[in-house]
């Protein structure tokens, strides 16, 4: 680290506890209730005065019009103006104009201001919006006033209580009931004295408390020391592909877990817990070889939308590829079981495993991309094979390739031409763009002698992407699609000789229906 940089905060684990709270008496639950009533119109007050530009430490002051306006003490304040200022970072970082946020909901209240409703369904409606506007309190943990001043845990007996200061010198207990798995270490922290925050909503007419805290996270035991775990999240066939890889470099084992089960689930609920035991998989297999996990840097995947000629079946692979959620909750789960975790970038991984790896070592290509990512993770460059060079500087090669895009292009102009459909035309403007940019690709590097250096950015030194050149050259001119499952005929080029190759038509080396199962290689 360079001398007066910040050191990097340690890493931590967030856990927390959902509970329902019970009163004991109507009008404790009333004296609560209008607590949060009074926190949720102060959290929207201190948005707009944040909006205006007012300092934190000023509106929390106990003579500030927080305080007085709304009868709450200085904690609570300070509360308020936490949630508010995350509304405002979360608007910002969406890309959301502040003033326009609605408290509530957009949604609820654009159904609302709609008018369409009557009966049971706009009085439901209506007291949603009101729980959602109106039900709100919470209390930041302070190791200085031994765990939450404002929201106290008080365990008695076989019972937890949660002690609520109602701010005028009055407190009220609520029993805290709940089998949460992790009730057990927030019991621990409130005999220890030690902070935890508290979120107290109202849904259903019911009050719910959520305890939060952090914890530091335990130092990995398994690391790329021992090696690597790659992964790599497909969509067709929906399944991980995982990877072993020495710490030599070498491929060791590799595995597949299928995700179709993921797909078929009933609702959002069953789909997280299937999620979650994949990840339990994950992981288990990472403590089983004593390695770290690396993965592909997260990133955004963009979506089809009807009507611009993906196709129906294309887009419900694009909108069911829970990529983002799996990652994380792998991530997660691995940093608290000691496992270290390591994130890539996502360049060209599957391009070079479908090139190098899946011919050489009979992969599939998500086996050969996962072992792409492992080595990667452990620092090894990407060297282009000999047979590959020799093929960047084949005139015959590129006149071959040239003539087909050539041909292509012209084809489905006439085919753009003579379709009124406009979600076909659509379709065909997009397969001729690809066309035309795979011209474009293999014109920039005809006659240049490749990536001599041959890093895992895969550029020559005249900055054109020699993996690239090869994908659209090979793929598409020689195999007959843009994502073949046979690379296997890829070997003969491999050695150097291209000329006399034909396509097979034997079985997929991998993926299809074998992915159904879990199996070790």
């Amino acid at each position: 680290m360079k001398p007066g940089m910040p050191e990097a905060k340690a890493p931590k684990l967030y856990l927390g506890v959902h509970a329902r709270l019970v009163f004991l008496k109507k009008e404790d639950e009333q004296a609560v209730l209008d607590l949060m009533r009074r926190f949720s119109s102060a959290t929207r007050f201190a948005y707009q005065r944040l909006l205006e530009g007012k300092d934190r430490k000023e509106l929390k002051r106990e003579d500030s019009p927080l305080c007085r306006l709304f009868g709450l003490n200085t904690r609570y304040a300070d509360g308020a103006i936490e949630k508010a200022q995350a509304a405002l970072d979360s608007a910002r970082e969406l890309g959301q104009d502040p003033r326009k946020v609605v408290f509530g909901g957009r949604k609820l209240f654009e159904q609302l201001t709609r008018g369409h409703l009557s009966g049971k369904a706009l009085l439901a409606l209506k007291r949603e919006w009101k729980e959602r506007r109106q039900g709100l309190l919470y209390s930041r943990g302070d190791a200085a006033k031994k765990g939450n001043a404002n929201l106290r845990l008080e365990p008695q007996g076989d019972a937890l209580w949660l002690r609520v200061n109602l701010g005028n010198g009055a407190y009220v207990r609520a029993q805290v009931r709940t089998s949460h798995p992790h009730l057990k270490a927030l019991l621990q922290r409130a005999y220890a004295s030690l902070p935890y925050n508290v979120t107290i909503r109202l849904k259903d007419g019911k009050v719910y408390a959520h305890f939060t805290w952090s914890e530091e996270l335990p130092p990995p035991v398994h690391t790329k020391a021992n090696g690597v775990l790659g992964i790599d999240v497909n969509g067709d066939p929906y399944h991980l592909a995982l990877a072993v890889v020495s710490p030599d470099g070498n491929l060791k084992r590799h595995l597949t877990l299928s995700l179709e089960e993921v797909d078929r689930a009933p609702n959002k609920g069953a789909k997280e817990i299937l999620l979650w035991r994949i990840a339990h998989q994950v992981v288990a297999a990472a403590e089983k070889h004593g390695v770290a996990i690396a993965t592909e840097r997260l990133k955004y995947l963009r979506k089809s939308k009807r009507g611009d000629g993906s196709g129906r079946h294309f887009r419900r692979k694009q909108h069911r590829f829970a990529y983002r959620s799996l990652l994380e909750k792998i991530h997660s789960l691995a940093r608290k079981r000691g496992v270290e975790v390591l994130e890539v970038s996502p360049q060209d991984t599957s391009t070079i495993g479908m090139l190098k790896y899946a011919p050489s070592l009979h992969l599939s290509k998500d086996v050969a991309a996962a072992y792409v990512i492992g080595r990667r993770a452990l620092g090894y460059e990407e060297k282009l094979p000999k047979g590959y060079e020799v093929l960047l500087r084949d005139d015959a090669f590129f006149a071959h390739v040239q003539g087909f895009y050539q041909s292509r292009l012209q084809e489905l102009r006439k085919l753009k031409e003579a379709e009124k459909n406009p979600h076909l035309r659509r379709r065909l403007s997009r397969d001729m763009g690809k066309a035309k940019a795979a011209l474009t690709l293999v014109s920039s590097l005809q006659g240049s002698p490749g990536s001599r250096k041959g890093s895992t950015s895969g550029r020559n030194p005249s900055g054109t992407n020699a993996w690239r050149v090869l994908r659209v050259s090979l793929f598409l001119p020689l195999l007959g699609l843009e994502v073949p499952r046979d690379l296997s005929l890829l070997k003969p080029i491999l050695h150097g000789s291209w000329k006399g190759w034909k396509v097979g038509s034997g079985p997929s080396p991998g993926g299809g229906p074998e992915c159904a199962n879990v199996h070790f290689c």
